[in-house]
């Protein structure tokens, strides 16, 4: 019986949705018995959001600052595993909060040495240095990423923008105005996570992850594009001078935070659709780097 967990941390349901279909052929197999662990932070964060605490996480996720978490439940930190689904989200650009803290917690090196991980991403669309951090945690708590899958919505980014806002503050997975395609991850896209979990299984049965990424990429399990790609690593260079900006000191952060705010969506609105022409104008003769750059995120 090969023995597996899913850890994860999800305010809305789709990030357990999404691991509850991908994991369904592990659950249907005799071969795996399959548990859950839900971090959960000794204070929890709110959802819905309002604009406040939303911006006021930013600068603690990019700079991956720990909270307090609850111990896992004992038959879970006491248990060998053969294989960990390890589900996360993005929040500015790093992985969420509670999903850091568990990394680098010291349940994390327990659960994750010496242990086969699969990462699952769930996030509007731009997750690679989300990832690239992620892998940087498991490796230190000595795991061994074999692969990874993401889940993204896949409306342009300036429509996903718009409806992942009304989703945080309003609390709904609904269509804003009735107009709005709905946010996050698309029902289809969830719902047909159950092809990834077969490959899963077929590793689990063989005991070889060799060629479970290339599977994965080939069924269409690793969604980015090299625009993206590009954004996400200007990006993060911006918020990493803003957060620490907003955290030299105590002084004005309110203000700070006001100040980045606007500066967000100027960068979302204004800046983004620039970059955007000048990526197309450079792209001939970028064309060999950015293909390189796109096929490392699609690997490990």
């Amino acid at each position: 019986m090969k023995k597996v967990l899913v850890i994860y941390y999800s305010q809305t349901g789709q990030l357990k949705d999404i691991a509850n279909n991908l994991i369904s052929p592990l659950n249907e197999s005799k071969l795996c018995e399959v548990s859950f662990y839900n971090i959960k932070p000794v204070e929890d964060f709110p959802f819905p959001w309002n604009r406040k605490t939303f911006f006021g996480v930013f600068p603690e996720s990019f700079q991956q600052i720990p909270v307090a978490i609850e111990p896992p439940p004992d038959d879970v930190l006491n248990t060998k595993y053969d294989l960990i689904i390890f589900a996360y989200q993005v929040w500015f650009l790093s992985p969420s909060i509670p999903i850091n803290s568990f990394l680098k917690s010291q349940y994390g090196g327990k659960l994750l040495n010496n242990t086969p991980v699969i990462t699952v991403v769930g996030c509007r669309n731009m997750w690679v240095m989300a990832q690239e951090k992620v892998k940087a945690l498991i490796n230190k708590c000595g795991g061994k990423l074999v692969s990874n899958v993401s889940f993204v919505d896949r409306n342009i980014n300036h429509i996903s923008v718009i409806t992942i806002v009304h989703w945080m503050f309003k609390g709904k997975k609904t269509r804003m105005l009735g107009i709005f395609p709905k946010p996050g991850v698309s029902k289809e896209d969830i719902s047909s996570a159950s092809k990834f979990g077969e490959l899963v299984l077929d590793a689990l049965k063989k005991d070889s992850y060799k060629e479970l990424q290339k599977k994965i990429v080939d069924k269409g399990g690793v969604l980015t594009k090299p625009f993206l790609i590009l954004m996400d690593q200007k990006a993060n260079k911006m918020f990493a001078l803003w957060s620490k900006f907003v955290l030299r000191n105590n002084k004005s952060r309110s203000v700070k935070l006001f100040l980045f705010n606007i500066y967000l969506w100027i960068a979302i609105w204004l800046i983004s659709p620039i970059v955007f022409v000048i990526f197309l104008v450079t792209y001939p003769f970028r064309m060999k780097k950015i293909k390189n750059e796109f096929n490392y995120y699609l690997g490990l």
